[in-house]
Parts: structure tokens; C-alpha cells; sequence
């Protein structure tokens, strides 16, 4: 429906007139000591009926008169407050810089709502495939991912591999696009490939690189675990590579440091 027609249709269920409207305008014009929020009869019928854009004086005139939401009418008129974060994302300035924007408070985001019952969060996991239903709830903070349609990953609680850079616990975003190990193209550590991996007894989530006909699973300098020497692509596939991650930047207390790691150790080809 057009905004104009909408803001007509809630005007009319209040039982305001047109002079009615435009003297609740003038007083906030006094009030706010500009005449840009006040509204003429014939400009009020050229908003309803003509399809005229308003300025943002007068749609704030508008919402005050009507008890209107103001990102609402916003969005009448094709102005998604909530789209705002993805769109800025696409700009990106060279120096760092405060965020002025505010979180969107309205709209619904597709997430999962259940698990595969039996998943063991202390082995990495990927998660996508355990995903029993997906729901909308209200955090629209994330209506700019496409969830449904991404693939993710779970680090598992006793998966140490890439900590401390991939802390145990972590969130990982997966695209499966990109499933070709290269050994090269980096300058540091950061610029890494980082690989999810399915192995014939669970899952990985670390550096790789080819060997011959095997893969090297690399972790971190940092981590306690041992470098790992499987057959490919025999003995593991390649589900793709990480592209986004979500962790808490503090060690969990209760992370198991000692005891048995679900990690091999090297051994030599067979």
C-alpha cells in the first residue's frame, strides 16, 4: 500500500481533519521554533494523494499527530532503519573510527531452533548438519545474515588446535565455495586459510597444507596440540574454508587443559 494511502487510512481512523492536522502542526512548529514541522492543508493532501515525499520535519509532525513508530513510517516509505548496519557495511574508511550507529530494535531473524538431540559440544562439529529447525526470532541485529543458506561450524570445548587464535568454543562461518587446499599466498599468520575439515572420526577446524597425497593438519604455534598427517583425499574431505568467526576473547575457565586431546599426533604415510 502507499505510504501516502496508509498515513490517510490512520488519520481517518483517529477522526482528524485536515485543519485538524495542520493546527497540531503549527504548535509544534511553535514549540520546536521551526516552521519546517508544520503542515499546509494542501500539502497534507499532496502527501495523501499525490504521492508527495515529505520531508523529515513534517513525517515527524506526522508521527507525533498520529502516535506513530517513526522507523515505521520510515519503512512506508521505503527507509529500513534496520538495513542500515548491512549498508554500512559496504563502506569501508581507511582509519579506525567510533560506530554511532544504534542497534536495530524491531524485525525477526531466521536462526536454528533445535539441535540434533546427542551432540557432543566437546568435539568440533559441523554444526550445520545437526540443524533439526529453523525459526524467526526477534534479534534483528542478524537480519542482514543469511543463516539458512550459510554453513557453520562448532569448535569443540577440547579442540585446542588453533588456540590461541581460535579459542575452543568458537562459532565458525564455513563457505563451502572454497574447498582447494593451497600451501601459499599469505604474509602472515592472520591472511591463513583456515580449513574445516571432515575427518573419518570427526571434524577439524585448522591450518592444512598438501604433502604428496597427504594433508598436514597445522595448528597454531601457540597451541599445545601436534601437527597431523592424514591420507587425501582417503582419510579426510575438505568441507570448506572459515570465513567468519564469533568467540569470547577470555579463556573459558573451565577449559580442560591436561587430560587426553582430541587430536592425533603425527605418523609417518602408509
Amino acid at each position: 500500500m502507499d505510504a501516502g494511502l496508509r498515513l490517510k487510512n490512520v488519520r481517518e481512523q483517529l477522526g482528524l481533519r485536515y485543519r485538524e492536522v495542520q493546527q497540531a502542526s503549527e504548535l509544534i512548529a511553535q514549540r520546536r521554533k521551526s516552521s519546517d514541522f508544520a503542515i499546509a492543508l494542501s500539502r497534507l493532501a499532496d502527501i495523501e494523494n499525490k504521492g508527495v515525499l515529505p520531508n523529515i520535519h513534517r513525517i515527524y509532525s506526522l508521527c507525533a499527530i498520529y502516535r506513530l513508530d517513526f522507523a515505521q513510517v520510515l519503512d512506508w516509505y521505503g527507509v529500513s532503519l534496520d538495513e542500515m548496519w548491512r549498508d554500512a557495511m559496504h563502506v569501508r574508511p581507511s582509519k579506525t573510527h567510533a560506530l554511532g550507529l544504534h542497534e536495530p530494535t524491531r524485525g525477526e531473524v531466521l536462526l536454528p531452533l533445535s539441535l540434533s538431540p546427542g551432540v557432543d559440544l566437546n568435539d568440533t562439529v559441523y554444526l550445520s548438519r545437526f540443524i533439526q529447525e529453523w525459526g524467526r526470532v526477534p534479534l534483528s541485529l542478524l537480519a542482514g545474515i543469511d543463516v539458512a543458506n550459510r554453513r557453520f561450524g562448532f569448535v569443540g570445548w577440547e579442540d585446542e588446535r588453533m588456540s590461541p587464535m581460535l579459542q575452543p568454543g568458537a562459532l565458525v562461518q564455513i563457505d563451502d565455495s572454497v574447498q582447494e587446499i593451497v600451501n601459499t599466498g599469505w604474509a602472515n599468520e592472520f591472511e591463513r586459510p583456515i580449513y574445516f575439515l571432515e575427518m573419518r572420526d570427526g571434524f577439524a577446524c585448522c591450518w592444512c597444507s598438501l604433502a604428496g597425497d597427504h594433508l598436514i593438519l597445522q595448528p597454531h604455534p601457540g597451541s599445545p596440540c601436534s601437527p597431523e598427517l592424514l591420507r587425501y583425499p582417503q582419510d579426510v574431505d575438505v568441507v570448506g574454508q572459515v570465513v567468519g568467526v564469533a568467540m569470547q576473547l577470555r579463556p573459558v575457565e573451565n577449559l580442560k587443559r591436561t587430560g587426553n586431546r582430541r587430536t592425533r599426533p603425527a605418523t609417518a604415510p602408509k
